[in-house]
């Protein structure tokens, strides 16, 4: 089993969630969060006066999968999110070593 994790643009989580339940995933975890990558912020101008935004508004994505549709949810996850421009986020996979359904006692895959 494998956890991808995705940070992306909030524009984008809509399209992203239909591309995973065309795959088949069952259940993702959405987070709000901020952050910054190579762009390192931005400066906006608000009433006149400029500013500067160091942690820009970000959308984290996690899915727990089984091995073999791991390749198909990053691809999925890399078209759905992609805008061309710089920001459009990091896509990570970790390894799950053992994941249980509270309610049923289901382990590993069966868990998910």
């Amino acid at each position: 089993m494998k956890m991808v994790m995705a940070i992306i643009k909030p524009f984008k989580l809509d399209e992203v969630r239909e591309a995973l339940t065309a795959l088949g995933v069952q259940g993702l975890t959405v987070t709000e969060v901020k952050g910054f990558g190579r762009q390192k912020g931005q400066t906006e101008i608000y009433r006149g006066a400029e500013y500067s935004v160091n942690f820009l508004p970000k959308v984290k994505i996690e899915v727990a999968v089984a091995d073999p549709l791991v390749e198909r949810v990053v691809e999925a996850i890399q078209k759905a999110a992609n805008t061309g421009k710089i920001g459009d986020g990091k896509i990570f996979v970790l390894d799950v070593s053992h994941a249980v359904r509270i309610r049923t006692g289901e382990t590993n895959v069966e868990a998910l």
